[in-house]
């Protein structure tokens, strides 16, 4: 800035400001371009300025002894005004000195030619007038009085707010090696949690496949065998609620429509990639080694994994889709009578007499066991509810390793972390699993006993019983697929996104391809329109039998590479009864055939040089001038009453 203000005083206001205000100021950028000298010669700044091909601490130096050098000039100005001529000798003496340094150094022989010039002319009149006037001892440049500075900015501290506003935007601003580290954290924590909840939602489904094998607990609450059981009625109302069928056909509807969606939108990437790659291998192989762009071939490696990548997800999509529509079918049927009427519902369900056991000791305990399953399940959810939610924030573990060691070891204080967050919730994973196991035991041993109190109660009882666990697989199979379709729905859509995105990079890089193939083309075409074909040789024959030109044909202008009048062939006749053409005298290589000419108009006297048409001669047309004497005249090969045919 400060060099920028100087040369605007120098160029611009030169006439306005004072000489004294100039020299100051080019006394400060000299002392500021010094001090950046020295900064720059530090071993640690070195990469800061070290780029390119530009020698920075050249062109410093350069411009601190070019600044020095104006200064000294300004100030012999000043020493001018005030008639010490001796001290202006000597300030001009040093400044031309500065300039040659400046110029040298910078490696630019015209560097400040101006001042030096100027310099010259100036120390030239003032030795002048010191020789014949003043007689002035001329100082030493060491010995010459400093110049002051002038300094129009200072160095202020920054605020701490760097706005108005209460949030600082750096706040989160945190160095590479901690947001990589947090990244890979992030990563370590999700799938910790997916597989303690994965581990969770499959024991569940497990358990309630065998409940729902076993009848439970529906078979406890069937005491009267006519009425439906409480526990059906709430699965009933539960899959009303949840929408029903209707919700999930039009939810298993939109999923062939997702897919496809994809499914088109990578076809156009793949498309569009082997598109492009074509057409630059067509390209190649038609212009060869002129073809100097990179093969598509090499860039296009990532998009090819890419499109290979997308395609497996969508292949096992697709399999996952028919899985979950096979489930659809085997519930369709106990999932429309548990959304139905509960009328339909009793209809459905074959009566038979009460047995009496489900007033059984076995009857009894089973009640127990289902209360504990209902316990775990309650357990199981509070369990997933904190595994999901948010615990610490690793940031300043992060700074903090960062900031004694100089390095993030991220494996263990990942491990460590998330063990000391995550270790509880996992141990109670384990317990709920192992408590399970013991309690999936207890329910068959006991179901046993119950069923074997139930025996007795005839083939009505066992199909009212089938048909109970059919209803409760079912309301199970209903829960899993809207589960399943809306998360099924959320991953298409997330890919459809991700698809697009790839489709939009693809796009631009076929259109980057596309032009740069374009102005290859154009510098092509033009280079093969300059290229022109060479005149075509005259054969030897034609040359032979090519006569020297006579010493009356003008000599300025020599005969032309082909015939200049084909001989032998019929000229055209001019009107009838009209007399012979009048020739002026035709320039040198002039064709009659080159376009079709009007005849003469009738002239009353020939000039000089009226020659007949030469007559027809066998062999090669000659190429020489024009003959010195004229040949015989041309017959005429045409009845004079017909017209031409190209009249």
């Amino acid at each position: 800035m400060k060099s920028c203000l100087s040369y605007k005083g120098w160029a611009i206001f030169s006439d306005r400001m004072k000489d004294v205000v100039i020299a100051k100021l080019s006394a400060q950028c000299d002392e500021l371009y010094s001090e950046a000298y020295k900064q720059m010669q530090k071993e640690s700044l070195h990469p800061l300025w070290e780029r390119g091909d530009c020698d920075w601490l050249a062109v410093v130096g350069g411009k601190q002894a070019a600044y020095r050098g104006v200064a000294q000039y300004y100030q012999s100005l000043v020493c001018n005004a005030d008639k010490k001529v001796g001290e202006e000798i000597s300030r001009l003496q040093y400044a031309l000195e500065l300039f040659k340094t400046a110029q040298q150094t910078m490696g630019k022989a015209t560097y400040f030619q101006d001042y030096v010039n100027r310099a010259q002319k100036a120390l030239t009149e003032s030795k002048k007038d010191n020789d014949f006037i003043y007689h002035e001892k001329v100082p030493n440049a060491k010995d010459l009085p400093a110049i002051g500075k002038a300094p129009l900015a200072k160095a202020l501290p920054v605020t701490e707010k760097m706005s108005q506003s209460s949030k600082d935007l750096f706040e989160n601003l945190v160095p590479v090696p901690v947001l990589q580290a947090m990244a890979a954290y992030s990563v370590r924590k999700t799938e910790l949690v997916n597989t303690e909840i994965m581990k969770l939602r499959e024991a569940t489904q497990l358990l309630n496949s065998i409940l729902a094998s076993l009848n439970l607990p529906a078979a406890l609450e069937d005491s009267t065998g006519a009425e439906i059981p409480q526990s059906v009625k709430d699965k009933a109302e539960s899959v009303k609620s949840s929408g029903g069928l209707g919700e999930l056909q039009k939810m298993l509807q939109e999923l062939p429509e997702l897919l496809q969606r994809n499914q088109e939108i990578l076809n156009e990437c793949n498309r569009m990639v082997k598109e492009e790659e074509d057409s630059d291998t067509q390209l190649r192989n038609q212009f060869k080694e002129k073809w100097t762009r990179t093969p598509s071939a090499k860039l296009t490696d990532t998009f090819k994994a890419n499109v290979v990548k997308y395609q497996t997800i969508i292949t096992n999509a697709i399999e996952a889709d028919k899985k979950v529509r096979g489930k659809f079918e085997n519930h369709l049927e106990g999932i429309q009578l548990l959304d139905g009427d509960l009328s339909a519902l009793q209809a459905a369900l074959p009566s038979c007499g009460s047995s009496g056991a489900s007033k059984s000791s076995a009857a009894c305990q089973l009640r127990q066991l289902m209360e504990t399953v209902e316990s775990i399940k309650a357990e199981r959810d509070v369990i997933e509810s904190e595994l999901n939610s948010p615990t610490s924030d690793m940031q300043d573990q992060f700074l903090s390793a960062l900031a004694q060691d100089g390095a993030i070891n991220e494996a263990n204080i990942s491990v460590e972390a998330l063990g000391h967050n995550y270790g509880s919730l996992s141990k109670q994973v384990k317990d709920s699993l192992t408590r399970q196991e013991s309690l999936v035991a207890e329910i068959q041993r006991v179901n046993t006993d119950f069923c074997k109190e139930k025996s007795g109660a005839g083939a009505a009882a066992m199909q009212r019983e089938e048909m109970l666990k059919k209803l409760a697989a079912a309301h199970d199979g209903f829960m899993e697929l809207q589960v399943n379709l809306k998360e099924g729905s959320r991953f298409y859509n997330d890919l459809t996104n991700l698809l697009v995105n790839f489709q939009n990079k693809v796009s631009d890089f076929c259109f980057a391809r596309k032009t740069e193939k374009d102005e290859l083309l154009k510098d092509l075409t033009s280079d093969l329109s300059k290229v022109s074909s060479g005149t075509p040789s005259i054969p030897a024959h034609h040359a032979d039998s090519t006569p020297a030109a006579p010493m009356s044909a003008p000599a300025a202008q020599a005969a032309p590479p082909y015939p200049v009048q084909q001989q032998g062939m019929p000229l055209p006749y001019g009107q009838p009864g009209a007399n012979p053409y009048a020739y002026a005298q035709m320039p040198t290589g002039y064709n009659p055939y080159a376009y079709p000419q009007a005849p003469y108009p009738q002239q009353q006297h020939a000039p000089a040089f009226n020659y007949p048409y030469p007559p027809p001669q066998t062999g090669y047309p000659q190429q020489g001038g024009f003959p010195a004497y004229p040949p015989t005249g041309y017959p005429p090969q045409q009845p004079p009453n017909q017209q031409p045919p190209w009249q």
